[in-house]
């Protein structure tokens, strides 16, 4: 067996999956994240702050200790940077940093790359079926949409719409206000008119989120049902559509306090959560979807599933 790691440096959070692999199979061995939020205070400038830089450093140093421990070889880290990164204009400053002070070599991908990975990775741990879903990531930088079965991908587009950009243009009061409501969602219409005009070409019928803030509102869901988070085992959920509404308005109306004092939030989404859920909300009503699937795996799991058909050990 082979040891191998996948990063995702996310606009918000950097995760960390260590594996060992024997041809098309793995177990995986360790699971971080780190709150780096290089996307803080210039993603909608596009550049990434020395503060930004600084915190990616002391997040993959953090991870570097786990992959010695681990002794995973250099070659088999694959670290994958996106939106945050591959729109700033201090972007390949940004990796020769990295690679400088830690000696992670980054790989920025294209939306289209992200989009493509995301299925492969909700794919690899989600039963998808033979129904047309619509798969949505959001991250902080920007947000895939991919309308797919489990057998195709029939489109997919990423959309530079992520959760710190919402927040940077509509989050300005807290709780946000109903008009701030009302104008990300004409935002939303204008913006995603390539995936109104695909949603009336393959007509979906299920919505399955994608990690980052849907396991969230699982968790939520858990708490406030069963009094208990959900087993980390499970890595696939059915969450109810009425839970989706419910946690909906009590997110909305109420100011970071409050937010966090839900039972299963986490410092980390409880503010970005406010504009991830006002996407998800305008996404179910205008296309008419009353399905939700949630999937713990994402964009790292992808690259995992792609080395996993390679057979490479």
């Amino acid at each position: 067996m082979i040891k191998k790691a996948f990063i995702d440096l996310g606009t918000n959070t950097f995760q960390l999956l260590i594996v060992a692999q024997e041809g098309s199979s793995y177990q995986k061995i360790h699971e971080d994240s780190y709150a780096a939020k290089i996307g803080l205070g210039g993603i909608s400038s596009g550049v990434i702050t020395p503060e930004g830089i600084q915190r990616a450093i002391v997040a993959l140093k953090y991870f570097q200790e786990k992959l010695t421990h681990e002794e995973v070889a250099t070659e088999n880290i694959f670290a994958t940077a996106t939106s945050a990164v591959r729109n700033a204009r201090n972007g390949e400053e940004f990796c020769n940093e990295i690679f400088t002070e830690t000696g992670i070599s980054i790989n920025v991908i294209s939306g289209e790359e992200e989009a493509a990975l995301i299925y492969e990775g909700v794919k690899l741990g989600t039963q998808i079926g033979k129904e047309t879903s619509l798969i949505i990531d959001i991250g902080g930088g920007s947000v895939e949409f991919i309308i797919c079965n489990h057998d195709r991908v029939f489109w997919k587009q990423s959309f530079e719409i992520g959760g710190q950009r919402l927040m940077d243009k509509f989050f300005h009061s807290d709780p946000i206000t109903p008009r701030s409501v009302q104008l990300l969602k004409q935002y939303l219409e204008e913006k995603l008119l390539p995936l109104t005009n695909a949603v009336h070409q393959y007509a979906p019928i299920c919505v399955i989120g994608s990690a980052g803030s849907f396991e969230t509102l699982v968790d939520l869901y858990f708490m406030k049902n069963f009094g208990y988070l959900p087993p980390t085992e499970q890595v696939s959920f059915d969450l109810p559509i009425a839970e989706f509404y419910d946690s909906f308005l009590k997110i909305v109306s109420a100011n970071h306090d409050e937010r966090m004092a839900l039972a299963g939030m986490i410092e980390l989404r409880v503010d970005m959560i406010v504009v991830a859920v006002c996407l998800i909300e305008f996404v179910l009503k205008r296309y008419d979807i009353h399905q939700i699937k949630v999937s713990n795996f994402a964009l790292k799991e992808g690259i995992l599933s792609k080395q996993l058909a390679l057979h490479s050990f």
